[in-house]
C-alpha cells in the first residue's frame, strides 16, 4: 500500500508518534487568495503609485512613505490590511537597524504607529476579511471586497496622525 502513496507527500511528523505522516493533497488556499488579491488589487495600488512585491508596498511622497501589507491569519481563511507611515528616508528601529526607503514595511513599524483596514470592526479573526467559504469564486470575490477599502486607506494616509493605531485605545 506504502508505494501507491508518492514519496514527495511524506513529511517528517513534529511531536511524535508516527515518525512520518502522509500530507493530504489540498490546494492551498492562502496562495489562491494571493493570486486573486495580485490580480484584483494590486493593479489599483499600482495605479496608486505603489511599489513593491506582494504582500508589502509602499508609495514615497516628498514628506513622508506610505506603507500597505497585506496580514494573513496564521491559521488560515483570512487577512486584514495593515497601513503605516515612516519618514522619507525609511525607519530605524529601537535597536538601531536602519531599514531604507526601498525596503521599509509597515511590518517594521511598531504596532502603535499602524492602523487596520478590516471589513468589520473587531478585535479577532472573526472581523478579518475571509477567504474559508466554499463558494467556488470565493477568492476572486473577497479580492474584489477589498478594492473599496483601498480608498477607505487612501482617507486614513490623509489624515493618518489622527487615524486610530493598533494597540491604542479610541
Amino acid at each position: 500500500m506504502a508505494l501507491a502513496v508518492p514519496l514527495s507527500r511524506f513529511t517528517p511528523r513534529v511531536g511524535g508518534g508516527s515518525a512520518f505522516y502522509v500530507r493530504p493533497l489540498m490546494p492551498d488556499t492562502r496562495d489562491q487568495m494571493s493570486q486573486a488579491l495580485k490580480d484584483v488589487v494590486v493593479p489599483v495600488l499600482r495605479d496608486r503609485g505603489f511599489t513593491g512585491s506582494f504582500p508589502h508596498f509602499r508609495r514615497r511622497r516628498q514628506e513622508h512613505i506610505d506603507l500597505f501589507t497585506f496580514q494573513f491569519d496564521r491559521n488560515g481563511g483570512g487577512f486584514i490590511i495593515e497601513i503605516a507611515r515612516c519618514q522619507p528616508e525609511g525607519f530605524t528601529t529601537h535597536w538601531g537597524k536602519q531599514i531604507a526607503p526601498q525596503k521599509v514595511t509597515a511590518w517594521d513599524l511598531p504596532p502603535k504607529q499602524r492602523a487596520r483596514i478590516q471589513p468589520i470592526a473587531g478585535s479577532g479573526t472573526d472581523s478579518w476579511f475571509r477567504f474559508d467559504g466554499a463558494a467556488a469564486d470565493i477568492f476572486t470575490r473577497t479580492a474584489t471586497s477589498v478594492v473599496p477599502f483601498v480608498e477607505q486607506a487612501e482617507r486614513m494616509f490623509d489624515d493618518f496622525e489622527q487615524v486610530q493605531k493598533v494597540g491604542r485605545a479610541v
